[in-house]
């Protein structure tokens, strides 16, 4: 009796396994799944984790899609910047499914390899178009502020993202960049020499400048310099020329008594000693210490 009791438990879990697989279905974290009535997609994706019910197979089948981001590299392939130098380039794409009942039908069933062959002649139509916009100096150049490269990642992924939406794939970029990028070895030599050209006709031309700059700038000095002296020479002329006045004036004076002029002049020059706190050791002889002739005398002891 318990033998048989068991048999029918189990009999009835298995049955209800049975039933639940047949009209119940699980969606993980990372998927999306979508859900076609007689083969043909229902308007609802189901991109919530849980578990949901749908009428067995044939009435209903469950597709699950992987929601995660995909990694994805194109072709290297050649294309021509705009000054006509060969680049050899390759970028990476993170991609995913935006919107999965788009996405299936269009891609036999959710095949994520037929999509990635898709994308790859998108994104690389679209490298091409970009590239071919920009002169090798946005690439290559010396002075990494002229270098644009994240510019021109953000053109390519723009394109591409204006074609997906264009042909209505249900698939968005998360990220493109930029993988690899060079030159073929027959034009490398080539493209250095056009660089070194550039490079000289650019130092030729600071070169240039520099000497037209100083050049101005010592013409300004020189000329400034002519105006001080002319402006010193008139401003001398003119103290002389007062100076000659007064003498003018009291030479005739000094004339009438040179007496009194000597000893004015040994005055005027005993006073312009004196101007700061001096020690002076002179002798009395000496004009116009010869002043003070009969002041100072010697003192025994001293």
């Amino acid at each position: 009796m318990k033998k048989n009791l068991l048999t029918i438990v189990i009999s009835a879990v298995l049955a209800l396994i049975f039933v639940l697989l047949l009209f119940v279905f699980q969606v993980r974290q990372s998927e999306v799944a979508v859900v076609t009535f007689f083969g043909k997609p229902t308007a609802r994706q189901y991109d919530q984790p849980g578990a949901y019910f749908k009428w067995p197979w044939p009435i209903q089948s469950v597709y699950k899609l992987d929601q995660r981001t995909q990694n994805f590299e194109d072709k290297i392939t050649e294309n021509f910047t705009t000054d006509n130098i060969t680049l050899v380039t390759m970028v990476y794409v993170g991609w995913k499914i935006t919107d999965a009942k788009t996405f299936f039908p269009k891609f036999a069933g959710g095949s994520t390899v037929v999509a990635e062959r898709m994308l790859d002649d998108i994104v690389s139509q679209a490298k091409t178009a970009v590239i071919g916009k920009h002169p090798l100096a946005d690439f290559v150049n010396a002075n990494e502020q002229d270098l644009k490269f994240d510019a021109i990642e953000r053109e390519i992924r723009i394109v591409a993202e204006a074609q997906l939406r264009t042909n209505n794939c249900g698939i968005g970029i998360e990220y493109l960049g930029i993988k690899k990028l060079g030159l073929p070895e027959a034009v490398t030599q080539s493209v250095f020499d056009q660089m070194t050209a550039e490079r000289k006709v650019k130092s030729d031309t600071l070169d240039a400048e520099g000497q037209s700059q100083a050049a101005q700038i010592r013409s300004t000095a020189e000329r400034e310099a002519a105006e001080k002296i002319t402006k010193a020479d008139a401003e001398a002329r003119k103290i002389r020329g007062q100076g000659e006045a007064v003498a003018a004036e009291v030479y005739p004076v000094f004339q009438q008594n040179p007496e009194l002029a000597g000893f004015l002049l040994r005055l005027d020059a005993l006073e312009l000693s004196l101007k700061e706190r001096s020690t002076l050791i002179f002798d009395t002889r000496t004009p116009p210490f010869d002043l003070f002739s009969g002041i100072i005398t010697n003192k025994p002891g001293k």
